[in-house]
């Protein structure tokens, strides 16, 4: 089929592989914004991205396939200044929107989502996570060539301005005047080199740190987004694994503290009011807005999740402490 000769042309373009050796291409599952494959070479196992134009969601929702060219750019940055986190970039076919990094065995790296579902907790990774973003963020925030190397606006638009805030905005219309309001915020405020999708999906746990992946809706702009994006997911484990909701929560704590620990291109107050709204409309956009969560089903759960959010977006909540304790302690009294 032509996607594995795009894969194996690259793999002969890029001096992995001679055109007679063999390659054996595995589809790996998972995938909503591309397709992923394990390719088995000769002598290694490396790992091959390639961008969807329209994501596997139910509902309508494409964007530029351009954005596999925009990961493996950020890759590269970040390997600048925490090189053991990220992937290596092998090779970049930019005319096919794919690339090839190298294949972190589960084994090995098991991803950080799945430890969460099995009840494995650990407050240490979490702070790691922090650690590792805040020294991408304040690094990039204070290198003029980043804003210039990371123009992607359009990209961040179509996979997180609008299926997260004003697509929420239209399930919510009487909370349109804040979700626009962050909208048009974050698409106007550049900072730092947002990763635009840290999740623990997206990171692996390995033995000296976390692994982040899925980097294309990388883009210059507000790393409160990042932050919020990622503390958003440890809230809603807790509805996933009720038994680990104080864990959860501490790990949430240390993720925070550890990163704001490293905050020095701003004044922390200004980042955590930022933040703390974003973190609002999050837990609403993961129910209601383009991409919900799948592991939040039951309507009751759902409801749960949609009385908080909108309480705490419409009260301008700009405290994360705030929002984390006063999720910890309703759900313990569920």
């Amino acid at each position: 089929m032509q996607q594995d000769m795009d894969i194996r042309d690259c793999l002969i373009r890029a001096g992995l592989i001679d055109p007679a050796d063999p390659v054996r291409i595995e589809a790996l599952p998972g995938g909503v914004s591309g397709d992923v494959f394990r390719v088995v070479l000769k002598d290694q196992t490396v790992c091959v991205k390639r961008a969807l134009p329209r994501l596997r969601v139910a509902k309508e929702w494409s964007a530029p396939v351009e954005r596999v060219q925009n990961e493996a750019a950020w890759i590269r940055y970040a390997a600048r200044i925490a090189p053991h986190c990220v992937p290596k970039v092998l090779a970049e076919d930019k005319a096919n929107n794919l690339f090839v990094m190298n294949y972190f065995p589960p084994e090995d790296f098991p991803g950080w989502k799945a430890e969460l579902r099995a009840g494995k907790v650990d407050a240490v990774l979490a702070a790691d996570v922090g650690r590792v973003l805040a020294n991408i963020h304040a690094a990039s925030a204070k290198d003029e060539s980043a804003p210039a190397m990371f123009r992607n606006d359009e990209i961040f638009f179509a996979l997180r301005i609008e299926p997260y805030l004003l697509n929420t905005a239209v399930a919510h219309p009487d909370m349109g005047r804040h979700l626009h309001g962050l909208a048009e915020r974050l698409a106007s405020t550049k900072i730092a080199l947002m990763h635009g999708d840290v999740s623990p999906k997206n990171i692996l746990h390995g033995k000296i740190g976390p692994v982040f992946l899925d980097a294309e809706t990388a883009s210059f702009g507000d790393p409160a987004f990042d932050l919020a994006f990622c503390l958003n997911h440890l809230l809603l484990k807790c509805i996933w694994v009720p038994a680990s909701t104080k864990e959860f929560c501490r790990s949430f704590s240390a993720l925070q503290s550890t990163y704001f620990s490293r905050l020095d291109w701003e004044p922390a107050g200004t980042f955590e009011a930022r933040a703390a709204q974003l973190l609002s409309a999050f837990l609403l956009a993961r129910i209601d807005g383009k991409s919900p969560v799948e592991y939040i089903v039951d309507d009751r759960d759902k409801a749960f999740v949609r009385i908080f959010a909108r309480e705490f977006l419409s009260r301008n909540s700009q405290s994360l402490d705030e929002i984390r304790t006063n999720w910890e302690t309703r759900v313990l009294a569920r």
